[in-house]
């Protein structure tokens, strides 16, 4: 990993995608650090510029610190293929499928991986009394998400019937697909996986308790009061078995380079249920996959190198199958 085989580098941040702002932030951080290693680095938002550029200006890779659509759900890892340069994490299907929570779902359900029980309504097909007949099947408190959004943008908890409408309605203003989730009490973590294939591994999990647990919005990236314990101190065993089943998960969906599977620990069961994927996680100092990273004994600066050393195109993939 000679920082100078990397050649010139473009670290796409900001984006237009509800989470420009944390993009921004997860981008000046691997500047930084791929600076400090040096790297030929540079800032490139396409917010502003035409991807075209980074062919015209001789860019000969590009860290995607993008997050959301836009930037995590294919469409720039797609124009980055017909360009012929090679980017970090996930290909094209992996990242669109991915970033589709129900989606994500249908293939986790088709391969075993246990996952919440859920209901899908689509922005104005649904009715009244087709929403107040969720919490009867997936039971009360349950989660009402967008699709496909990020950061906990959109997510609320529902306690109670009168709170499903205006639920439903806040997130189908985010999303075309709203998500209506069985809420799983007990423990949540996270685990972050690198690598590709056969490679791919998981690092230390991280247990989130969150205020009132509450891991929203705020509390994931503009508070102290949230607490990430690492090591995790869940049960013997644990560990290493969701380790064991983020990874698989990671596989089946294709996934490459890194991602960050979250992960709702039954309280009664313990059954591990995995609630949804990132394949473009934050780098922010309050993010998760680099605080693992480090109690597994990787640098910021290190695991930065390491995720830009690892950028590929899918057809090399293709060509190695």
């Amino acid at each position: 990993m000679n920082p100078k085989d990397m050649g010139k580098v473009a670290v796409l941040m900001g984006g237009r995608s509800a989470e420009r702002e944390i993009s921004l932030l997860s981008g000046t951080g691997v500047l930084k650090a791929l600076r400090d290693k040096g790297v030929d680095a540079h800032a490139f938002d396409p917010a502003g510029r035409d991807l075209v550029e980074l062919k015209r200006e001789g860019f000969q890779r590009c860290f995607i610190a993008l997050h959301g659509r836009f930037g995590e759900d294919g469409t720039v890892q797609g124009a980055l293929e017909l360009l012929g340069i090679p980017y970090t994490g996930s290909g094209v299907m992996a990242s669109a499928i991915s970033i589709d929570k129900v989606m994500t779902k249908r293939v986790w359900l088709a391969e075993g991986v246990p996952t919440p029980r859920y209901t899908l309504l689509r922005r104005g097909a649904y009715q009244r009394d087709e929403v107040m007949k969720i919490p009867d099947d997936l039971g009360l408190p349950l989660i009402v998400k967008p699709a496909r959004e990020g950061s906990s943008i959109g997510v609320a908890k529902v306690m109670g019937y009168s709170e499903m409408q205006a639920a439903v309605d806040a997130s189908a203003a985010l999303d075309a697909d709203v998500l209506c989730e069985q809420f799983i009490a007990g423990d949540e973590v996270t685990c972050p996986v690198l690598g590709s294939g056969p490679d791919a591994r998981a690092l230390p999990v991280i247990r989130i308790v969150a205020p009132a647990g509450n891991y929203d919005y705020q509390n994931k990236y503009f508070t102290d009061d949230t607490q990430y314990l690492v090591p995790c101190g869940l049960p013997e065993g644990e560990e290493a078995a969701i380790q064991q089943l983020v990874v698989k998960a990671y596989r089946v969906l294709g996934c490459r380079g890194w991602g960050r599977i979250d992960v709702m620990i039954d309280g009664a069961t313990r059954k591990p249920y995995l609630l949804e994927i990132n394949t473009s996680p934050g780098m922010t100092g309050h993010s998760l996959v680099p605080m693992s990273a480090r109690a597994g004994g990787i640098s910021y600066e290190d695991l930065c190198l390491q995720l830009l050393a690892d950028a590929s195109l899918d057809q090399e993939g293709a060509d190695q199958a």
